[in-house]
């Protein structure tokens, strides 16, 4: 009876057994020709970022819904394919796609459970879900997927397999694939992780969000020892190297903070270049963008500004806090996790380091940074904000319990308090030669503020303009030389309105003057007189060559002072024709666009100087000009920039009218710099608003670096051109040219008003505008000269 029980148990079972293989014979006969096409993974092409590099190769933004950096198997380091399979397949070598002791340990723990809760998926198995199924844990997705893997392993490699899992597999901070990863988390490419960082990466497949190091440290960290001591297991790694990666701290790349911070208004407008040739592929088809910066350069700007707009910023005093953070009722890890939260809305600028005050006093303030780290600010790190440690200030003006503030690590070793500046700014710098841009810094902080001041900030330009007026002067025959007398003046108005009478900046009155020392000194009463001379019609013409709009300057005579409108880039673009002996160039940012290949689809042909680009006004003129922006920087309103001990540097300052815009644009025949300083909604910087402190500093702490090393350049006098030793400014040479030596080139005001040798003078005019036909007549010219000097 016994016997005959077990021959009838063995009979179901085997019976069972049969049945259950028939119908799973059926399911893969129905389901295996239904199974997908496996050319998306033959043909594999992920959706590759759009990425911006400068010059010299070095990654300044990237731009897609996901960040991927394709890496082919043989690049990967075999500590970082080690580190995967420990984590999570370390059979992949072996089996045939399927695991099948996983897989029957899994199935029993479902069964025991009721349900699906776990799974015993491979490499394999994890690529069929990732490009084919969906994340649901359900049988007939098991089933699928594994047949998927079956299909997979008789098509591909196991190389091909690891390959396509390294670059698709999501892994947490928007990043697919562990290149894309080791950038997102720690900032650097693949190839220099440490083993404890490629066991960090290795662990987050599992779980992206619940092991992210940023977001979940801990339970980060935990996942990421016992990868670790999966690869001693396996003998992967040594002992020591175990030791070594256990104890090792990870420096994560800031959550909060680009790394390609100096670039990003670059990178936005290669952005919106791309995306206006190529649509939405540009964010898709891996597109690499070449552009004309120089990473050292763009660096030294960035800091240059930034330093110069808090410095200036520091003069005003502290404001005030941020924000504040309600703390009353939190205590413990619910204070944590309420400073985590308020910080993780809040980004940091550069090293400017957002912080919650947890207790402040009028000698200590202590205050919550990220990560958990609390920055103790006492003595000299309390100094700029001291005042806001009185009790007696507004609530809503205290340091106190909750204020959100800024914190900085001084050189010297503490923590000091700082603020966010207001103020904001305008940087760039180009070859004069090409227009090529060497660096571009389009504000404070792009996450902040992403409108870009270079390029969209169209401003009065104040006195830097005063070289294009005083540049038509010369094409018109006046000279370095020229007498002006700097006086009183007083313009009649139009009917009804009233009269104008402009003033020098100090309120002081020179007599008469040179029209060299007036430019270097900026005396604001010269260049309008310059301008009644050469005729404000004639005026807007010609700074045409320059490639400014007549719209942007109408034909007044506050022209003579800037009035008009101009970015900083058009004005770095018009000081270039000085610098480069008078050639018209266009600015320019991209260089070249390569498909994720390396084919070249698109690259920028400039024209250049002294090549094929336009003569926009005569070598002479633009040498003179150069002579007399020189002598600016030696001995006027630029002569702090003598510091750099340099004397092939040229250029002007520039303040406009009650001091809300601050310029500087200087030169040396192979790099051209303008910078701006003001507030976004136009208002007096102050007393410390001038172009000379405000502006200038920017533009020398640059040049120091920039030029540093960098032989002097001193361009040759053109032909055509006659010197006069000891008749220039403090005994330099001053010159004329050639044509007018046979006049009088020291055009002469006696105190009479008189102007002798006029016959001679208006030959001189007559030479100097025969070429334009939209010139007036020599005579009306001269009498200009001889009725408006005063």
């Amino acid at each position: 009876m016994f016997k005959r029980l077990l021959a009838i148990l063995a009979g179901l079972v085997i019976g069972g057994a049969v049945l259950a293989a028939g119908a799973a014979a059926i399911a893969i006969i129905i389901t295996y020709p239904r199974l997908p096409s496996l050319d998306v993974l033959t043909d594999y092409r992920p959706k590759i970022p759009l990425r911006v590099y400068s010059a010299d190769g070095q990654l300044l933004g990237e731009f897609g819904e996901e960040r991927r950096s394709f890496a082919r198997i043989h690049e990967v380091p075999q500590l970082m394919k080690q580190a995967l399979l420990a984590a999570e397949d370390e059979r992949f070598y072996q089996h045939s796609g399927i695991d099948y002791m996983g897989v029957l340990r899994a199935a029993v723990g479902n069964l025991v459970s009721g349900h699906a809760r776990s799974g015993a998926s491979t490499i394999t198995m994890q690529v069929a879900k990732n490009f084919f199924l969906s994340s649901e844990k359900t049988f007939t997705r098991k089933f699928n997927e594994a047949l998927l893997a079956f299909k997979i392993e008789h098509t591909l490699s196991k190389d091909q397999i690891l390959e396509l899992y390294f670059n698709q597999i999501y892994l947490g901070q928007r990043a697919y694939g562990f290149s894309a990863a080791a950038q997102a988390y720690f900032g650097k490419p693949i190839t220099n992780l440490s083993v404890a960082e490629m066991a960090m990466l290795a662990g987050l497949p599992k779980a992206p969000s619940a092991y992210n190091p940023i977001v979940n440290p801990d339970r980060a960290r935990l996942r990421q020892q016992y990868v670790l001591r999966r690869m001693r297991e396996l003998n992967f790694i040594t002992q020591d190297q175990y030791d070594a990666a256990v104890k090792e701290p990870l420096q994560l790349a800031s959550a909060t903070v680009d790394s390609n911070q100096p670039a990003l208004y670059v990178a936005e407008m290669v952005r919106q270049a791309m995306y206006e040739r190529y649509k939405d592929a540009a964010y898709t088809e891996g597109y690499k963008v070449y552009t004309t910066l120089d990473s050292h350069h763009q660096q030294w700007a960035y800091d240059a500004l930034r330093a110069g707009l808090l410095d200036f910023d520091r003069k005003q005093g502290y404001r005030a806090p941020e924000s504040y953070i309600d703390l009353a009722s939190a205590e413990g890890e619910d204070q944590t996790e309420v400073l985590d939260d308020a910080l993780s809305e809040i980004r940091d600028s550069g090293d400017m380091q957002a912080a919650i005050v947890l207790s402040a006093s009028s000698t200590e303030v202590r205050a919550y940074m990220r990560g958990g780290k609390v920055a103790v600010i006492k003595g000299a790190g309390l100094e700029f904000a001291r005042r806001a440690l009185s009790p007696k200030l507004a609530a809503d003006k205290q340091i106190r319990r909750g204020a959100v503030i800024r914190v900085r690590a001084h050189d010297k070793g503490y923590w000091e308090i700082v603020q966010m500046p207001d103020v904001e700014g305008a940087f760039v710098s180009m070859d004069p030669r090409s227009g090529a841009i060497k660096s571009l810094v389009g504000g404070f902080d792009f996450n902040r503020r992403s409108f870009n001041h270079v390029t969209q900030a169209w401003r009065q330009p104040g006195s830097t303009f005063k070289p294009f007026i005083y540049s038509s002067g010369v094409e018109r025959g006046i000279t370095p030389s020229t007498l002006f007398n700097d006086a009183p003046l007083t313009v009649p108005g139009a009917p009804g309105s009233p009269s104008w009478e402009p003033k020098n900046d100090d309120g002081k009155f020179a007599g008469l003057i040179s029209m060299r020392r007036a430019l270097t000194q900026s005396k604001n009463l010269v260049s309008v007189r310059l301008l009644m001379a050469v005729g404000t019609d004639y005026a807007q013409q010609y700074i045409q060559r320059f490639g400014f709009s007549p719209k942007q300057h109408p034909a007044y005579l506050t022209m003579a002072l800037g009035a008009g409108a101009a970015t900083p880039l058009q004005m770095a673009e018009g000081y270039s024709v000085f610098s480069n002996g008078g050639y018209r160039i266009k600015a320019f940012f991209i260089d070249r666009i390569e498909d994720q290949s390396g084919h070249v689809l698109a690259k920028t042909q400039p024209a250049v100087a002294g090549q094929n680009a336009t003569q926009a006004i005569d070598p002479r003129n633009a040498f003179i000009m150069t002579s007399m922006l020189k002598d600016v920087v030696r001995y006027g309103t630029a002569a702090k920039a003598m510091s750099l001990g340099r004397m092939d540097l040229a250029g002007k300052t520039g303040t406009t009218s009650d001091w809300k815009d601050a310029w500087f644009v200087g030169f040396n025949p192979n790099l051209v710099a303008a910078t701006w300083v003001g507030y976004d909604q136009p208002r007096s910087l102050g007393r410390y608003g001038y172009g000379g402190t405000a502006a200038l500093p920017v533009w020398m702490n640059y040049m120091a670096n920039a030029l540093k090393g960098v032989p002097e350049v001193e361009l040759p006098v053109p032909t055509s051109i006659v010197v006069k030793p000891g008749a220039g400014q403090r005994g330099g040479d001053e010159y004329y040219y050639e044509e007018f030596q046979k006049t009088n080139p020291e055009l002469k005001i006696d105190n009479h008003g008189t102007v002798p040798g006029s016959n001679a003078s208006d030959a001189a005019v007559d030479d100097a505008t025969a070429k334009d036909p939209n010139a007036p007549a020599a005579k009306d010219a001269v009498e200009n000269v001889k009725e408006l000097l005063f």
